[in-house]
Order: C-alpha cells, then sequence, then structure tokens
C-alpha cells in the first residue's frame, strides 16, 4: 500500500498576521452595515478567486 503524504496548512497565524488582523478589528469598528456587508462579499469573491487559483497551480504541477 502506498502510503501519501498530504501536506496540512499550519492553522496558526503568524506574528505579523495577528498584527494585521488586529489592526483590521480596528478598521471594520467604524463600517456602516452596509460597508460592512461589502467588504465582507469581497473578502469571499477574493477567497474563491485564491482556491481557484490554488486548484489550478495544484493541477499544473
Amino acid at each position: 500500500m502506498r502510503s501519501e503524504v498530504i501536506m496540512q496548512p499550519p492553522a496558526n497565524l503568524s506574528l505579523e498576521q495577528q498584527f494585521k488582523l488586529e489592526v483590521l478589528k480596528e478598521q471594520v469598528k467604524t463600517l456602516s452595515q452596509e460597508q460592512a456587508q461589502n467588504y465582507l462579499i469581497e473578502v469571499f469573491r477574493q477567497m474563491m478567486v485564491k482556491d481557484n487559483l490554488v486548484k489550478h497551480l495544484m493541477k499544473d504541477a
């Protein structure tokens, strides 16, 4: 039986990522509900684009 190694990304954030998240938390506190909804939609869109890019790169690897 062939053993496959599946690479799992680390679940923890780096110190730099934690800092950026704290900065973002402060920034979004001032958004209106409409701005927050638009921001959330854009974040999800970008996550889907990133997923598609990763899938494409994995397929070509």
